[in-house]
């Protein structure tokens, strides 16, 4: 089977994506196509926020039903696959919609909410985020945690300080994942992961997505598609076949102004960071490139088994375990 043949074949799954939501860019799904994604629902808004932005793309699935069907199990994800559609799966980059009710956590999941990140760069009720003094999981988070576990909503740490994150990851009694972050291994950054935060996760059951956001890889805007798969091996090397992924963290079609969203705490308060310029790894600019990543692995050394691991099936996995199937 060659790399397109694998690439058709394969279940494609994106474990990040908050790309500006249209008509064209499900098109680019399509072309790319992606079987399944973690498509961000809230970053900074609070619960009426995000049940509005549930409400948008609910809207958006329908109105696209020939391109999109909503994911609330994997089935779903195999359903996708063999309609020829790209799943959208529901997800938070922040607990904040949870607000201080641990109630809120079934009410979002049976609105298809099925993976929430714990923090988004900032402290929250729940714990702190990447980008300052981290304090831990408070006693309410590990409440949260609790009812996502009971529930089956997948603990994302990608955002998360590294105190946190390894409480959350001892707390939990289901699978956890970074989502979408690089190893600090290759490039030094506050949101990249260490060899051994890696590896804590891995040893305890968890999953890494790993990402090809430009300003967190080693080469920065002169990436290629072969530098984001030297990170996807150098993270390989560490967890193993099983428990990595893709998380590319797609932002396309988004301007200037998203991104001071992102990087301003709350989305309106302090500066945390500054990204400079964006742009994707020449080979993977969109999300209808995506066959080139099938290809570059292959091009690298991964055989069709691991290929398919990585491309989508650990994915599933992850997902079967933490929303109970």
């Amino acid at each position: 089977m060659n790399a397109a043949e694998l690439h058709d074949d394969a279940i494609v799954i994106d474990g990040l994506i908050c790309s500006k939501w249209n008509r064209e860019l499900f098109e680019d799904m399509a072309k790319g196509k992606l079987t399944a994604a973690n498509c961000t629902m809230s970053f900074w808004e609070d619960f009426e926020g995000a049940v509005q932005n549930i409400a948008d793309m609910n809207k958006m699935i329908e109105e696209n039903s020939d391109l999109l069907l909503k994911v609330r199990t994997t089935k779903d994800i195999y359903r996708a696959k063999a309609e020829g559609k790209t799943g959208v799966m529901m997800g938070f980059q922040n607990a904040h919609p949870y607000e201080d009710q641990i109630g809120y956590v079934q009410i979002l999941k049976d609105l298809g909410v099925g993976i929430t990140q714990m923090c988004y760069n900032t402290q929250n009720l729940v714990g702190t985020g990447c980008y300052e003094r981290d304090g831990g999981l408070s006693g309410f988070g590990r409440e949260i945690v609790a009812e996502m576990n009971r529930v089956g909503v997948l603990c994302d740490l990608s955002h998360v300080g590294p105190n946190t994150a390894k409480e959350v990851i001892i707390e939990s009694k289901k699978p956890v994942a970074y989502s979408h972050c690089l190893p600090s291994g290759l490039k030094e950054h506050p949101r990249n992961r260490t060899d051994e935060e890696l590896k804590f996760i891995a040893e305890n059951g968890g999953f890494v997505g790993v990402t090809m956001f430009t300003p967190f890889l080693r080469a920065g805007v002169n990436a290629t598609v072969d530098d984001y798969v030297e990170a996807i091996q150098y993270v390989y090397n560490i967890v193993g076949e099983d428990a990595i992924g893709i998380g590319t963290d797609f932002t396309q079609g988004h301007g200037q102004d998203f991104f001071e969203y992102l990087t301003h705490d709350k989305g309106y308060a302090r500066r945390l960071t500054r990204f400079g310029e964006i742009v994707n790894p020449k080979g993977i600019r969109t999300i209808g490139e995506f066959p080139n990543l099938t290809e570059a692995l292959l091009r690298h050394g991964f055989t069709e088994r691991q290929v398919r691991k990585i491309m989508g099936e650990n994915w599933v996995n992850l997902l079967k375990e933490v929303w109970g199937e």
